[in-house]
């Protein structure tokens, strides 16, 4: 099968079988997350994997590698979703571990980048890396490679320049023209409840406080419905499935003993 790669350093008329990628490096094994960042990564990936809320098949990973061209090193978005695509059953084929958009088809639909200091680039580029010379942010490599959905969230408030978040929590840019376009408002989102809906996608993002994974309510950006409610993980799907199962117990139960006290056996009815 041949494979039309988008990268401007191949002839578009070449004719590729199978592509050299010996040279890139796909797994570092270098952990560089905090706790609450691996948990909202955790989050992001479980909701839509547990859950019907949208159609297979689909990807949803955390801290994969996202490479857009052959030479140079790829990006790797905190989460990503790429909607009609799946994963190769050979994983211990180099190019069927990591997201190559070559392989794919396409970039993925959504990219999200949680900030967990002010080193991260998700919008501007910090000053470190301006002394490393590095020329571009995460936010202008979405754009290039048109990443349709690009999401910066911001728990602990790292970034609020004038150039960054501006005092959002949340804000969600959309493609359109090449360029991104704020797709929330021009304050962002600030307060927990807001919501964001992504069009083409089917699924909205929210603001949402409670527990995850342990007993501390924390901030939480969600995955939810058009009317902001939020889409539950595969826990909190199965506590909501015993909660009813319980319910229906107790309301059998109701039953059971009001028809006793009629003189009426409901084991006999």
């Amino acid at each position: 099968m041949t494979q039309q790669l988008l990268d401007t350093e191949v002839d578009s008329e070449e004719i590729i079988t199978e592509l050299d990628i010996s040279h890139l490096i796909i797994e570092d094994d270098i952990p560089v997350d905090n706790f609450q960042s691996a948990q909202q990564q955790r989050l992001l990936v479980d909701s839509p994997c547990s859950s019907k809320a949208l159609p297979l098949p689909f990807i949803a990973e955390a801290n994969v590698g996202l490479f857009y061209k052959l030479k140079g090193d790829p990006i790797v978005p905190d989460m990503l979703l790429s909607l009609g695509v799946q994963r190769a059953e050979d994983l211990s084929q180099r190019r069927n571990r990591a997201y190559f958009v070559w392989e794919f088809g396409k970039v993925p639909d959504v990219c999200i980048e949680i900030v967990s200091n002010q080193e991260g680039d998700e919008i501007t580029l910090s000053q470190k890396s301006q002394r490393k010379g590095r020329g571009v942010s995460k936010k202008d490599i979405y754009a290039q490679i048109g990443v349709p959905y690009y999401v910066v969230f911001d728990p602990l408030r790292q970034i609020q320049g004038n150039t960054d978040m501006q005092g959002a929590l949340l804000r969600v840019w959309t493609i359109a023209a090449g360029q991104y376009v704020e797709l929330t408002p021009a304050e962002g989102l600030t307060e927990v409840g807001q919501s964001v809906w992504l069009e083409t996608i089917g699924l909205g993002l929210t603001l949402w406080e409670g527990p995850f994974e342990e007993t501390v309510t924390r901030l939480w950006l969600r995955w939810c419905d058009r009317q902001g409610q939020v889409i539950p993980t595969g826990a909190e799907g199965q506590e909501s499935e015993r909660q009813r199962a319980d319910s229906e117990r107790q309301r059998a139960e109701r039953l059971a003993e009001k028809l006793r006290t009629l003189g009426v056996n409901p084991d006999e009815a």
